[in-house]
């Protein structure tokens, strides 16, 4: 993958760089976006903006083909048999509390147990937390190795009464890689359901829901190169006829009388109201960007990025990493140095140009399972390449030995 090429799409990075050193590691809280998509919003707006679904003049309807046809393009994305299963949400966090809404509220019941992992984002626990105060449900958590990995279990054992697995596809701490093809297919055995937040992996790996075969799937166009405000949530068909409105309003009603309301089917049932259209054409063309690339070209470049950030860090004695070895994660390295708070090393860093996350990462669960109040946390994704990891490094390093030998000044 030629940087040249990459970068020159990505306008951002080209501006900043040209006035000094500029590095930018936080794709994992929000990637940037190619000119490509920036330009697609902007025509949307200039040339097809109009409501969709409703209108009867070629503009509306217009529209409305290029709305479907984003769907289309996201469900042969993740190769989905069903446009139905598509629905366009807010993002990752809407995608969740959607399923908590239409789907967990009405088919689970007093003493069912909702299954999430000790690695989870706040967006996969705060939603079940809440359901099970309303529902008299329980949560289990799956525990974590000391390498940052889930724990083998018994699933015959640990699945009991269990209705609902929440898992992280990738750990956007963590870095690390849940094998979900092995965990899907025997959680599903013992009669639980799956929800999956892909956020971290769909812009970095290929997605496949007829491999994966998860009963939910969620993700943000944001963290894949597309716009912020809106997001996907898979829905399996099987799963089609227990769902029930989210929200309601106009659009996802099929007819309204004075007496009682009828639905619309999937996907228009969890879609209310006037959705964000012009991020949604947007999104269509993240995943013509990304497409055009290939996911398993993506994934190779990302692999071996953040495999030679990982071997570069590990060689600073200062520096603590967290998670598993490096051909077990995906994207992004947290870690700890020594006597340097995160939120300073991340100021600090940011004099040189480097752009990194600092903080609990919406993780706060497992950071005290980590024994650690915050951590430091670079991601890289495609517009990334050695040259980048070894401006950190050597920025890092010099940050260290110049806090070094401040602090034997005062001490």
């Amino acid at each position: 993958m030629s940087r040249k090429n990459i970068t020159e799409d990505f306008t951002i990075l080209v501006q900043n760089s040209e006035k000094k050193p500029f590095v930018y590691l936080d794709s994992a809280s929000t990637s940037q976006k190619p000119k490509q998509v920036i330009e697609a919003e902007q025509v949307w707006y200039e040339r097809f903006n109009a409501n969709i679904h409703r209108g009867a003049y070629d503009l509306a309807e217009k529209a409305t083909n290029l709305y479907e046809g984003a769907r289309g393009k996201v469900m042969q994305f993740i190769n989905a048999e069903n446009p139905k299963s598509i629905v366009f949400t807010r993002g990752t966090t809407g995608g969740i509390n959607t399923v908590a809404t239409s789907w967990a509220k009405h088919n689970l019941g007093t003493g069912d147990v909702i299954v999430l992992t000790e690695m989870e984002h706040h967006a996969n626990i705060v939603p079940w937390q809440i359901l099970a105060q309303e529902k008299d449900l329980q949560i289990k958590f799956w525990p974590i190795t000391e390498t940052g990995e889930l724990e083998n279990i018994d699933f015959v054992d640990f699945f009991q009464n269990v209705k609902l697995l929440c898992i992280t596809h990738v750990s956007n701490v963590l870095g690390t890689i849940n094998p979900l093809e092995d965990i899907i297919p025997k959680a599903q055995e013992q009669g639980v359901k799956v929800l999956v937040d892909s956020a971290q992996s769909i812009g970095h790996m290929p997605v496949d829901v007829q491999k994966l075969r998860p009963d939910f799937l969620v993700f943000s166009a944001h963290k894949m190169l597309g716009p912020t405000g809106v997001g996907v949530l898979y829905v399996a068909p099987s799963r089609f006829t227990e769902m029930y409105p989210a929200e309601t309003g106009g659009e996802m009603i099929r007819e309204v009388t004075k007496d009682k309301t009828t639905y619309k089917p999937m996907p228009w049932l969890l879609e209310a109201g006037t959705m964000p259209l012009a991020q949604v054409f947007t999104l269509g063309e993240a995943v013509d960007y990304l497409s055009g690339i290939g996911m398993k070209k993506i994934q190779h470049h990302d692999n071996l990025l953040v495999g030679y950030l990982y071997d570069q860090l590990s060689k600073i004695s200062e520096v603590k990493i967290y998670g598993p070895d490096k051909d077990k994660r995906s994207g992004l390295v947290s870690f700890t140095v020594e006597d340097i708070h995160p939120h300073d090393l991340a100021t600090l860093l940011n004099n040189y140009g480097i752009c990194i996350r600092s903080g609990h990462h919406c993780a706060q669960p497992l950071h005290d399972k980590l024994n650690v109040s915050a951590t430091a946390r670079a991601s890289v994704y495609i517009y990334n390449t050695r040259e980048d990891v070894d401006y950190f490094i050597d920025k890092l390093k010099q940050i260290i030995a110049d806090w070094n030998d401040l602090s034997k000044e005062f001490y």
